[in-house]
């Protein structure tokens, strides 16, 4: 397996878990198929061009886990940060001020 490959398979997987899982859409059957033949197209690029090659894949990652793919689907850095917001984030108590504590 190439070094590209499984860069290029995660950001597939990323994609579809944001879709599918985290928004409820439905499976979008041409991003599997796409990624199968990008992944297949990194590996042949990666002989020509190695180098180059891996920083374009870690590129396309960051550029799918930052933007938004389908309108009305948040980005995959959105979902999370949302997540983390909803289940409190600083590992406190969630904001509540506790019993006997003082309000400014």
């Amino acid at each position: 397996m190439s070094q590209t490959t499984g860069v290029i398979l995660a950001t597939g997987a990323v994609t579809v878990a944001n879709q599918t899982v985290f928004h409820d859409q439905p499976m979008d059957w041409r991003v599997p198929v796409a990624t199968g033949l990008a992944a297949i197209g990194f590996s042949f690029a990666e002989r020509v061009w190695p180098k180059g090659s891996q920083i374009l894949a870690w590129t396309v990652l960051a550029t799918v886990l930052l933007t938004r793919t389908q309108s009305g689907v948040p980005s995959p850095a959105e979902s999370a940060l949302e997540w983390w917001g909803k289940s409190g984030g600083s590992g406190g108590s969630g904001g509540s001020t506790g019993k006997g504590s003082k309000q400014v």
